[in-house]
């Protein structure tokens, strides 16, 4: 298995974060996933607005986890099927206040922040989150009911990891912690360069 390597002082809670596809398909207790959403709202978001909704399944709940697993692309549902649960991150892309609607520049970055603290906190309770992008939103809208006014960032499956071999023979060599580019490459003093 590769290890990911970083500086001591990095917590060792984001060096361990990882997005493995192997799902042993076992159920996830309510009381667990709730302290999950606990970590994911803590996230800072502009204004204090918490533009972040989370909809979710249990895969328990199999006619709302199929409904949950449908607007995955094909490659997608067949690894995500076995994940505890199934989520849809959503931001609200107005701040709406008694004084009306204004655009909310940072609303994908808040979201994106929830996200982040949604799979440390997972990985803290011994699951792995792995985030997908491999969506039909027109779909996932359309399946979810999600109003207008709010964006769709990615779905998410949620649960504790399997050995690789679950997963198909194409897919086994890549069940490993990817590496990272270094920090030289996306952090620079100065303009873009």
């Amino acid at each position: 298995m590769t290890t990911r390597t970083a500086s001591p002082r990095v917590l060792p809670i984001i060096v361990e974060r990882w997005s493995p596809r192997s799902f042993d398909g076992s159920a996830m207790p309510q009381e667990d996933l709730d302290v999950i959403f606990e970590g994911a709202v803590l996230a800072a978001s502009a204004f204090n607005y918490q533009p972040w909704r989370f909809l979710y399944a249990h895969r328990a709940d199999a006619a709302l986890f199929a409904q949950f697993l449908e607007p995955l692309i094909a490659f997608n549902q067949s690894w995500a099927k076995d994940a505890s649960v199934l989520l849809y991150v959503l931001s609200e892309e107005n701040m709406v206040s008694d004084k009306g609607a204004n655009p909310n520049h940072s609303h994908s970055f808040d979201a994106g922040a929830a996200w982040a603290n949604l799979a440390l906190q997972a990985t803290a309770l011994g699951y792995h989150a792995h985030g997908m992008t491999g969506v039909d939103f027109a779909k996932a809208r359309e399946v979810l009911n999600v109003p207008e006014g709010f964006r769709i960032e990615a779905a998410v499956a949620i649960g504790k990891q399997a050995p690789a071999e679950r997963l198909p023979e194409m897919l086994r060599e890549r069940e490993v912690p990817s590496g990272r580019k270094p920090v030289s490459e996306v952090a620079w003093p100065g303009k873009f360069r």
